[in-house]
């Protein structure tokens, strides 16, 4: 018979693998002698040594090598964290495991799932102690669902109707109702307590009438899965910080007069500016130019728990009322905000520019500045023609004139350089107190936007300098030229207006702006705009270096950002690991691992931009929800060939027009023109055609106005070749459909 310390080490070395056929065939025991083995198993586990889980021989404190785990964190590099399910708290605190998800659909988990694991001799992490892959996801967590809360009477006093058209509707239990009022956006947690076993919902949280912008806002943040609720470690993070008081090692940059220059209700500052002339006789009409970023890496450190929240994120989201910040409130609003006349700490960058604005040297400090004032746009353009207040009188000839001489000699090296000059407005919404649409506007462009934006390109374009002469990692902001596939489409349609893009060679921004040029200031000038847009690539962050094409610029990197966006983060630390300004710099091994974060926070990125847009559209579906039948001007902004979309020239606001209500003819869809024409008339419907129409319908569920087209199209002159496909008829003989209610809930990608 094999000692007690014989099988204890046996067992040890096959965790969860030790039975008692096991043991007894390991050590050759046979017969009568099972008897005894029995018996000592059972007084080693009397005596707490050994535990038997699943007909198995495990150690206390050991782990099976397959086993359920609850994944309830992630560590600093984004992996999932997980406690075993099944653990005897005598044995201590249960132990982390670093999990591995798999490609396959059952085998993708998350925080708050949990999963079958099986061991691996992977190394594990610093967070760790041993490390699983996921075998399959045992259950998925469940997420509140999100809908409108009906009322009604008898049998079915409560029920749900969920936003999202594939879920069904659901009983509410009226115990559960906290209040909420007919017609409230709620979420709901789903039960098994109903009638017959039938699922029935609960009440999680009311968010108010779904007229308000928070309630509109919230269907894009569960409907986008944007993480909007901070999690306690990141809260206890932010709220044990402490602002920086002493000046330390840091420069001491508070004399400088920089200012902040915001829209008047920013909460939060990244960035102050300051100019002056230069006085190096070597460089007669320069400028030296002064920008300071709020220093968050100095309270978000690489791996602690706000830096995960901050990755997971990935860039602040806003709404028309609010925003979903990166950071903790205390960290974006008061520690790190560059706030009027406080102490605030900032990664200054000095940039010297000559005469004709090309960038001639430039440098990077960690300092303790002092806002000297808080501007907004309007308030600071205004001092500039001449109507200042008592701020800006003090102001206008020490700091303000000095920042617009800067931005002249800028401006020429910005016209030198030539980047893409589209004119495409963006829509606004103005809210009443109660969170419903007041009216829809295009704010004006003023040359103090054009300043602070030429102002952080240059700084931006000094940080991604300086960190790839240190040859320190670093995530790029990358523009892509424009695919041929795009190019080809693009000539085409260029040539339905007599216009021709080249044949060969490298495009460079100029061409697009000559081509832009020519049709300013004529009716085809907003449709060349957008369809030239839509040509272009996206922007995204990556560590390989394929240059900006939109500014024509052979580096850049996001610098001036850091408080919304974690890519300007991760220069900050370069920054100060390359210029030795500190130890809270890149983390070790950053470098392999910034592609992945690269294409994480691009899609990020994407994902705010998305839910952004679809709450602006709701808003305005609501808003014009009861004005059925009214009649408005628009310009057509899209073609495809089920329909037109039309975007609305006093508000912005974008609806469909099926192309089985627009006549009586034949309409074929023309990829190149970018336009529905009839088979028999010729009469055009092209992108960037003014057109009159009336609204027949709005679904604010889906942010979708559908209108009918009031106005004639144009006669294109010939037929459109016979190929193209063709699109549902229209109405018979006897005119065009005025009253179609025809149900269409498409919306602009």
């Amino acid at each position: 018979m094999p000692s007690r310390e014989d099988i204890l080490a046996f067992v040890a070395d096959n965790p969860g693998r030790a039975g008692k056929r096991e043991i007894a065939r390991h050590f050759g025991i046979i017969g009568g002698a099972r008897i005894h083995l029995k018996k000592m198993l059972k007084d080693l586990a009397d005596d707490g040594l050994i535990e038997k889980r699943n007909k198995r021989m495990i150690r206390p404190g050991d782990l099976p090598p397959v086993f359920v785990v609850s994944l309830n964190a992630r560590d600093r590099d984004g992996e999932l964290l997980g406690t075993p399910v099944d653990w005897d708290e005598e044995a201590g605190a249960p132990p982390k495991i670093l999990v591995l998800t798999g490609k396959t659909k059952n085998t993708q988990a998350g925080v708050g799932d949990r999963a079958l694991i099986r061991l691996t001799e992977a190394e594990t992490g610093p967070e760790a102690e041993h490390v699983g892959r996921v075998i399959r996801v045992l259950e998925k967590r469940q997420s509140a669902i999100l809908g409108i809360l009906r009322k009604r009477n008898g049998n079915r006093p409560a029920y749900l109707e969920p936003i999202d058209r594939k879920q069904r509707e659901l009983d509410v239990d009226p115990a559960e109702m906290k209040e909420a009022d007919d017609g409230d956006l709620v979420s709901v947690q789903v039960t098994r307590s109903g009638r017959y076993g039938q699922p029935r919902a609960s009440i999680v949280e009311r968010f108010g009438s779904m007229n308000s912008e928070k309630a509109v806002s919230e269907i894009a943040l569960q409907s986008h899965g944007i993480p909007h609720v901070f999690p306690s470690s990141v809260t206890e993070q932010a709220d044990s910080a402490k602002p920086v008081e002493k000046l330390g090692t840091r420069e001491d940059w508070r004399q400088v007069p920089l200012i902040t220059i915001d829209p008047p209700d920013a909460k939060d500052h990244d960035d102050a500016v300051y100019a002056e002339p230069d006085n190096d006789p070597q460089n007669a009409g320069g400028h030296v130019v002064y920008v300071a970023i709020a220093d968050v890496a100095y309270y978000v450190t690489p791996g602690s728990p706000m830096d995960r929240e901050a990755h997971l994120r990935g860039n602040s989201v806003y709404f028309p009322d609010r925003v979903i910040p990166m950071l903790p409130e205390r960290i974006s609003n008061q520690l790190c905000s560059l706030r009027e006349k406080e102490d605030k700490p900032a990664m200054g960058a000095r940039m010297v520019f000559d005469k004709t604005g090309r960038k001639i040297s430039h440098t990077f400090h960690r300092v303790l500045m002092r806002s000297a004032a808080k501007l907004s746009y309007l308030q600071a353009q205004k001092a500039i023609d001449g109507v200042t207040d008592e701020k800006t009188e003090t102001l206008l000839e020490g700091v303000l004139k000095p920042l617009w001489a800067a931005y002249q000699v800028l401006k020429k090296g910005r016209t030198a350089r030539e980047p893409l000059e589209l004119d495409l407005p963006e829509r606004k919404i103005k809210l009443k107190p109660d969170g419903t649409v007041d009216h829809v506007y295009v704010p004006e462009r003023l040359d103090a936007h054009k300043l602070i934006e030429e102002f952080m390109i240059q700084a931006n374009v000094a940080a991604a300098e300086t960190l790839e002469k240190k040859k320190t990692p670093l995530l790029y902001r990358v523009h892509d030229a424009s695919t041929p596939e795009k190019l080809e489409s693009l000539k085409d349609f260029l040539s339905t207006l007599n216009m021709k893009l080249p044949s060969s060679g490298g495009l460079r921004p100029a061409v697009f702006n000559g081509i832009l040029a020519k049709v300013k200031d004529t009716p085809q000038a907003h449709l060349v705009n957008e369809v030239i847009l839509r040509s272009q690539a996206q922007a995204e962050y990556t560590p390989q270096n394929i240059g900006h094409f939109g500014l024509n610029l052979r580096r850049y990197a996001h610098f001036t950002s850091p408080i919304r966006r974690y890519a300007d983060l991760i220069v900050h630390r370069g920054l100060i690991s390359a210029l030795e300004l500190g130890n809270d710099g890149l983390q070790d091994g950053i470098e392999a691992k910034l592609e992945a974060i690269g294409a994480e926070i691009s899609s990020a990125e994407r994902r705010a931009m998305l839910a952004e847009r679809d709450t602006i559209d709701r808003l305005i579906a609501l808003w014009m929800s009861d004005q059925i039948g009214a009649t408005f001007q628009g310009r057509i902004a899209g073609v495809v060939k089920s329909g037109l979309f039309v975007r609305l020239e006093e508000t912005g606001a974008d609806g469909f027009v099926p192309a089985s209500t627009i006549g009586v003819d034949y309409y074929r869809y023309d990829e190149g023109s970018h336009a529905l024409i009839g088979d028999k008339t010729g009469e055009t419907y092209q992108l960037g055609d003014q057109v009159e129409v009336r609204l027949v319908e709005a679904a604010p569920f889906a942010g979708a106005l559908t209108f009918e087209i009031l106005s004639h199209g144009r006669m294109a002159g010939k037929r459109i070749r016979k190929a193209a496909p063709k699109v549902r008829r229209g109405p018979p003989k006897g005119g065009r459909n005025k009253t179609s209610t025809r149900k269409q809930s498409r919306r602009r990608a």
